[in-house]
């Protein structure tokens, strides 16, 4: 990997620009010309890869992907769609839905995935009901209809076309993608795939709408493809050797959808779409799949590597699959714990003999999403980096923190039928407003890097007056107490000192107590306080300050709530909306006592 360093321009205010010496390099002028161009230069070679109803894997190629998407964009010029309204889609990662949202983006109908947990996990499909009233998408596709059934029904699909991948289980009003494949191109998709440019949206991507309506942010072409150049400038041997991932992360979500998809599709390279789940019964599936395929990159979030790890350290199968042709580890969404990045390194060495390198950078739905990279071993575990080629960071003071900016080609246009939060989104010198924080690793040497100081909006203040920084302090708790919590929230405003609202993992706090024990039990159990109180007493002990030392912590057996918009379906943890709904906890927490309240002297 390259490391291109820092140019630094600091202001009289107290701001800070940092802006990469290395020019972005030659961008391509959208995906659809990036899929046609490896379509017409391999088209042999497999592009997306699944695991079909046996068990084996279909092997979609560059040419059966773009004969697929011409197919589909036919079929969309034929029912006169266009770029007014987006084509919705609602299952998971597939083959079929590449083919539909690379059909769509090629006569310019932009491409909105949805979440699946809108229809799967939602019990009121408000928040899908939302949605597609609002973005009013001409068609809506489901891969496998039968899960959906509760959910279609649910949405007014008057002057919609459904379309679907299989026929159980379908509307009788559904229109089979068979059907659309079958369809013959003619000159027409050539000449929309054409007038396809930089500015042309190709997607509305949804954020997690953790208070009412989920935005959606306009992605351009121009913003998915400078991002890929950026980053194979600073990783060239993405352009050396075709990269291969196996790879489970959402294509509704920016981080599984532009970073992961468009890498490989930039870079000519197989994507095997991983079954496998960060949870308890599913991560077998990826530890499985390793066993097969040997990726050149590995991508995920902390908590999916947590729980690969143990299965990783007890199959050497599994663990060679993973390291034997892997140039870096690569984590997001939030810092990785020293104890797992120690633990990977340690099989890295003992497959490789060498260290691999372990990645990560800061971005949002609303950056296409990486604006920085860290490439080097930073002394702080949330070091994000420095900006990549054609980017831009501004920090900003705010309060007593440095609220981060970032302006470049990879930022987007705005909010699809929200003009007014597009205005709020960025400052007079048109640099977006991501809402994170962050301070220097070095204040010396910017070229070391920004380390992330939390959310600006998550800080508050104790009754002392004193700043509490949440999202810091939150990532530490959770450190420390491993393996007791899986996620927490920070309370104390306007209380005395620092309590935190956990949820228990079932699984550490079962290695722990032993036994099949219930969630209530556990969170009483003596062995599982123990060591909630000596992690933390640990923690407290190098963190005196009051802002940072934790005195109380409830553990939660309720999980987080996605209908409350307690959760993402990634797995983010919304702080507000926690405390908020649970707010008779959070005052039990500071005034009550019970079997669940674990107070650290």
């Amino acid at each position: 990997m390259k490391r291109f360093g820092v140019d630094v321009e600091r202001r009289d205010d107290g701001t800070t620009i940092l802006r990469c010496p290395e020019p972005l390099g030659p961008v391509p002028t959208s995906l659809v010309a990036l899929l046609r161009d490896h379509a017409a230069k391999h088209p042999g070679r497999d592009f997306l890869c699944e695991r079909d109803g046996k068990g084996a894997w279909r092997r979609a190629t560059y040419g059966e992907v773009l004969a697929g998407a011409n197919a589909v964009a036919q079929s969309l010029l034929d029912g006169g769609h266009g770029p007014d309204r987006p084509l919705a889609i609602l299952s998971d990662n597939s083959v079929n839905q590449a083919i539909m949202m690379f059909g769509a983006m090629t006569v310019g109908v932009p491409v909105m995935p949805v979440s699946p947990a809108y229809s799967l996990m939602s019990q009121d499909h408000e928040k899908l009901n939302i949605v597609i009233g609002h973005n009013d998408p001409s068609v809506i596709y489901v891969d496998n209809p039968a899960p959906f059934a509760k959910a279609l029904a649910a949405i007014d699909m008057s002057g919609r076309r459904l379309v679907v991948g299989a026929a159980d289980g379908a509307p009788d009003t559904a229109e089979l993608l068979a059907d659309w494949l079958a369809t013959v191109p003619g000159p027409a998709v050539d000449a929309a795939a054409a007038a396809i440019g930089p500015d042309t949206i190709g997607k509305i991507l949804l954020t997690s709408g953790s208070t009412g309506l989920p935005k959606g942010v306009l992605n351009s072409h121009r913003m998915m493809t400078s991002n890929q150049v950026s980053i194979a400038q600073v990783c060239p041997f993405l352009t050396e050797e075709p990269p291969v991932f196996l790879d489970w992360l959402p294509w509704n979500h920016t981080f599984g959808g532009n970073h992961n998809l468009n890498m490989v599709l930039n870079n000519g390279g197989t994507l095997y779409i991983d079954e496998g789940r960060p949870l308890p019964g599913r991560i077998e599936a990826t530890i499985a799949n390793l066993r097969e395929i040997s990726p050149t990159l590995y991508l995920n979030v902390p908590r999916g590597f947590d729980l690969m790890l143990p299965l990783l350290e007890a199959d050497d199968e599994a663990r060679d699959g993973l390291f034997r042709n892997l140039k870096i580890l690569f984590f997001a969404g939030a810092a990785l714990p020293k104890n797992v990045w120690d633990r990977l390194d340690r099989l890295a060495v003992a497959v490789k003999g060498e260290s691999v390198p372990i990645t990560t950078s800061l971005g949002s739905t609303e950056t296409a999403p990486a604006a920085t990279f860290m490439n080097w071993h930073p002394k702080s575990a949330g070091n994000i980096g420095v900006p990549l080629p054609g980017n831009e960071l501004k920090l900003v003071p705010n309060g007593d923190k440095l609220e981060i900016r970032m302006r470049g080609p990879i930022i987007t246009p705005g909010y699809y039928k929200q003009d007014d939060l597009t205005a709020k989104a960025f400052d007079e010198e048109n640099f977006f407003r991501i809402g994170d924080a962050g301070k220097f690793e070095d204040e010396d040497d910017p070229a070391e890097g920004v380390v992330f100081d939390g959310r600006v909006a998550e800080n508050f203040k104790l009754l002392s007056g004193t700043w509490v920084h949440a999202g810091q302090l939150r990532l530490q708790a959770i450190a420390a107490s491993s393996p007791v919590i899986q996620d927490a929230v920070v309370t104390g405003q306007d209380q005395d000192d620092v309590g935190l609202l956990a949820f228990i993992s079932l699984d550490g706090c079962r290695s722990l107590a032993g036994g099949d024990l219930s969630p209530g039990e556990l969170a009483a159990h003596p062995a599982v306080q123990q060591r909630l109180r000596e992690g933390l007493a640990v923690h407290n002990a190098e963190n005196p300050g009051s802002s940072t030392r934790i005195r109380r912590v409830l553990l939660m057996t309720e999980l987080p709530q996605i209908d409350a918009s307690e959760i993402t379906d990634k797995g983010y943890i919304n702080q507000r909306a926690v405390l908020t709904r649970r707010s008779a906890l959070v005052d039990r927490l500071y005034t009550g006592d019970g079997d669940d309240i674990v107070v650290i002297e």
